[in-house]
């Protein structure tokens, strides 16, 4: 099996057993009320790669641990993800009206709708990862990966680059200005995916800091492929609008460094994130071909 198909396969499968726990972790759709509830379900399962997730196993598995243990982590780590891009499609913030190619969440479901749905899936993540009936796993293990979470999601992390990026709109960034934006607002929640993993699996200082460089590696790739891809990718496929960030003046990789030159740099970091993990057995190759992945990706 080539890398390709190996890649194919393995994100067919993570994929699909990330659905199913998330099926499990969610209160049924028509629980009262039942308007939130059918909102935080259109949200979760409206698609999307579960890259995190997907990386929370991988670096778990990686560092020799049970699937099993990682998973309501792997889900919680979802569920921030998908508030975070219900908040952000608002129109308070990047007002968008489509996402994944469906209406986004306050198109379909109103503004106030889209705020509660957002603000119940932040909240049910972490009653999930502090439910430690699902999570087999020493409490103080438990609590570092609360800890490494709530802090990537925060006013260190996700909310802080937020804010930041919304900064940027009127004074704009140079190249280390908008470097820590997308540190704090991509990177962030993807380095506590590895290292949430890598935590629960029991590892050692040593893997966790290699994952950590790992996650900061990818973490700025992705959004270099996401800037890149606004500009060349197929709005058809990706199921949104490119050219928005050229239309809306946004600094980006490619504004601030050219086409060519934030794909070079796109690769250099593909490059150091696999290095990073140069020590790592052969269980580690699902991460080293998801860097690749995020390198190659068309949507």
């Amino acid at each position: 099996m080539n890398p390709e198909e190996f890649l194919d396969a393995y994100l067919k499968d993570r994929r699909k057993i990330v659905e199913e726990a998330l099926q499990r972790y969610l209160p049924d759709e028509d629980t009262l009320p039942q308007d939130l509830h059918t909102a935080v379900h259109y949200s979760v399962f409206a698609g999307g790669k579960r890259i995190r997730p997907i990386l929370c196993l991988a670096a778990h598995e990686a560092c020799g641990g049970d699937l099993a243990a990682a998973m309501p982590t792997a889900c919680a780590l979802e569920f921030i993800h998908t508030y975070s891009l219900i908040h952000d499609d608002l129109p308070a913030m990047d007002n968008d009206d489509l996402r994944r190619g469906k209406p986004t969440c306050h198109k379909a479901f109103g503004e106030a709708t889209a705020i509660l749905a957002g603000d119940a899936l932040l909240t049910e993540a972490f009653v999930l990862l502090s439910r430690s009936e699902k999570i087999p796993t020493p409490a103080e293990r438990r609590l570092a990966v609360i800890q490494e979470i709530a802090a990537a999601a925060g006013l260190a992390g996700m909310v802080g680059g937020q804010a930041l990026d919304i900064g940027a709109e009127k004074v704009k960034p140079d190249f280390r200005g908008l470097q820590e934006i997308h540190r704090r607002k991509t990177g962030a929640l993807l380095t506590a995916s590895v290292k949430a993993g890598a935590i629960l699996a029991g590892a050692g200082e040593q893997k966790i800091s290699a994952l950590a460089k790992f996650g900061h590696h990818v973490g700025m790739a992705f959004q270099i492929a996401d800037d890149v891809l606004n500009i060349e990718g197929d709005a058809e496929l990706m199921g949104k609008s490119t050219g928005s960030d050229a239309a809306m003046g946004k600094v980006t990789y490619p504004s601030l460094l050219g086409l060519d030159a934030a794909k070079t740099n796109l690769a250099q970091h593909v490059e150091q994130a696999i290095d990073s993990i140069d020590a790592f057995d052969a269980r580690a190759l699902p991460l080293r071909v998801i860097a690749r992945y995020i390198m190659d990706r068309k949507m």
